[in-house]
């Protein structure tokens, strides 16, 4: 792998968006995809922007997974993880045939919709039932085979449940841990994987592991309230300055 091939015009927006994907994801436990691949996608495209993250947050997120297993509920996860079965290979032939440009639009535009459904303080307050959970699987699976953007439905579901916190952490910790092998069997079998994104995973990953790792220690030192402000407008100045309008002023 010739690393000197990238240029520093591609490597430095890479680079810096993932430790900010990493420092939200170490803080939150989510919003990774909602930073890294809009950011991403502006540079490298949709085509190699998710697969970079699938491959780097597998690595990061596995050592998460025997607690999670431990206090996880395990029927929720396993009703969800149903859904997405069906909906990530969907997600990857929609990157895979439509418009990389209109793929950029669209996610941009969901990062920002995502971002005001956060914002606006929504949860799903309704008893969780079977049809609802697989639902929202199948949602979250599509957007996550089409841009690793899953997160948003799954996390505004179950925070809204009657779950305590810590299985609530465990069970998007697992659910991701199954999705994301479906993601990888997709992105292989459309022969996403390739070369060039395990070559950009290896130099990006490192660096979304210290953001990480820092997102990790810092959440005992700010208020929830800040630093969700912090989050939040970390995802909006995201999404904004990664909308192709922009393109003209980057080149």
């Amino acid at each position: 792998m010739n690393f000197s091939l990238y240029p520093v015009s591609t490597l430095v927006p890479l680079l810096l968006a993932a430790f900010i994907a990493g420092l939200a994801r170490g803080f939150s436990g989510f919003g990774a995809a909602l930073i890294f691949v809009p950011l991403a996608s502006a540079v490298v495209g949709p085509r190699m922007a998710g697969p970079i993250l699938l491959v780097i947050d597998i690595v990061a997120s596995f050592p998460l997974i025997p607690d999670a297993l431990r206090k996880a509920d395990k029927q929720a996860v396993g009703l969800m993880s149903i859904g997405a079965l069906v909906a990530v290979p969907l997600g990857v032939m929609a990157l895979m045939h439509f418009d990389p440009l209109a793929t950029r639009w669209g996610i941009s535009l969901t990062a920002v919709g995502f971002l005001l459904l956060l914002l606006s303080g929504w949860r799903y307050r309704s008893k969780p039932v079977a049809a609802a959970t697989l639902g929202v699987g199948a949602i979250a699976g599509f957007f996550s085979g089409a841009a690793q953007l899953g997160g948003p439905p799954v996390v505004t579901y179950w925070l809204g449940g009657q779950h305590k916190a810590a299985q609530v952490r465990a069970n998007i910790v697992l659910y991701f841990a199954i999705s994301s092998v479906f993601s990888a069997i997709s992105y292989w079998w459309a022969e996403l994987l390739v070369l060039q994104v395990f070559a950009l995973a290896i130099m990006t990953g490192p660096v979304y592991g210290f953001g990480l790792y820092l997102g990790a220690r810092s959440f005992g030192y700010a208020r929830e309230d800040i630093f969700r402000r912090i989050c939040f407008s970390l995802i909006a100045v995201s999404a904004i300055i990664s909308l192709p309008v922009w393109d003209g002023v980057r080149n």
